[in-house]
């Protein structure tokens, strides 16, 4: 599922919310180390405030700056069938930014998304399925040389097989409903996808493919390539016949690791991390200092959940198990200087505005985090 129809979806079939088993217990505020005690670089916070919902259209735009964002992740017009915009396309999106007083930071490609792999128009690199995985490849690199002539720095991707996965929904507080992953009630033994069995060997040869070739021109244009986390992590056995090596923390520091290059790093979504932990009221900070440390980080989805790997609810950024202030300020002391954006917000059900309310209610939350750590840092 991609991340932009994954929130349709909710949408659409949110008059029935799952009768779900209990929502995983929430982590015990009283032993979360207080951020005032965690020794830090001083210095101005370079952190901003960012977006990546979209459409990129001129109503939308001055949402994002009526409330605050600054920076964001956009997709640009293409035509013809392309799988890669023009110059002049990444300029018309950067310039429409521009006159809202956004910056332009990372741009999403026309494939490559976090979607199902049987719902996925362009799914050749994906499938190892050649030459048109080589004819989709080149096109990422075209894109790559366009986004270094139109200025846009970054590009975000994913390596997805079976995109987000979910057993159910819950209801939060209000009206509000989020998603949940219970590992004890999904399907492993659903039927196979077109991709068929891939094992980790595999998995990991279609990404190495990949990046053979891509990483070679961000270097030499200078554009950063960010890539997307598993979400959630799967068994170890697999599942749909998947190995889902971009689930786990230590697939990730593989990931990383399989092309050195400070062009080659991850759009680090702090949820989907966190759903990979047993732990992540207390394991996150040590793994944002791990990737953060090695100038790996190149944009942060910032949102929260209850509970951990193999059961969690998505929740609001003020209600999760994670100390997000506590994290922010982690990701300033590694010298992270990238966006900060929301993400899986809740939905209401029958009220499809409130996604928007959804948004705002992120964007000043994050907003206000950043100017109490200006306040701690300064003082």
């Amino acid at each position: 599922m991609d991340r932009r129809d994954f929130l349709v979806g909710l949408g659409a079939g949110a008059g029935v919310v799952a009768a779900a088993s209990p929502a995983p217990a929430e982590a015990d505020r009283s032993e979360r180390r207080p951020a005032a005690s965690i020794p830090l670089r001083k210095g101005h916070l370079a952190l901003k405030l960012g977006c990546q919902s979209g459409p990129a259209d001129d109503d939308h735009f001055a949402f994002l700056a009526r409330y605050g964002v600054t920076d964001v992740s956009a997709r640009a017009k293409t035509s013809d069938g392309r799988l890669f915009s023009t110059v002049d396309e990444l300029l018309d999106l950067r310039r429409l930014a521009e006159k809202h007083r956004l910056n332009l930071r990372i741009l999403e490609p026309a494939f490559l998304a976090s979607s199902h792999i049987d719902r996925e128009p362009h799914p050749a690199i994906m499938l190892a399925d050649s030459p048109e995985r080589d004819r989709d490849i080149e096109a990422f690199q075209t894109l790559i040389r366009n986004c270094a002539s139109a200025g846009i720095p970054c590009i975000k991707y994913n390596m997805s097989i079976l995109g987000v996965l979910r057993t159910g929904q819950v209801r939060a507080r209000g009206d509000a409903v989020f998603s949940e992953w219970d590992a004890t009630k999904g399907a492993p033994d659903k039927p196979l996808t077109r991709a068929g069995a891939v094992s980790e060997d595999a998995f990991w040869e279609r990404i190495t493919y990949f990046l053979d070739r891509v990483v070679p021109v961000a270097n030499e244009h200078k554009i950063r390539i960010a890539c997307h986390p598993h979400d959630p992590g799967t068994p170890p056995e697999g599942y749909q016949g998947v190995h889902r090596v971009l689930g786990t923390i230590d697939g990730l520091k593989r990931f990383v690791s399989l092309r050195e290059s400070r062009y080659h790093g991850l759009n680090f979504c702090q949820g989907t991390v966190s759903e990979n932990l047993p732990k992540p009221a207390e394991q996150i900070f040590d793994v944002i200092r791990w990737f953060g440390a090695r100038g790996k980080i190149f944009n942060v989805h910032f949102r929260n959940i209850v509970g951990g790997r193999g059961h969690f609810r998505e929740a609001f950024p003020d209600e999760g198990d994670v100390d997000l202030y506590r994290a922010l300020l982690t990701y300033h002391d590694v010298g992270y200087d990238g966006m900060l954006m929301p993400d899986h917000v809740p939905i209401v059900p029958g009220k499809p505005e409130a996604a928007l309310q959804s948004f705002a209610f992120a964007y000043g939350h994050i907003r206000g985090l950043m100017q109490a750590a200006e306040h701690y840092l300064s003082a």
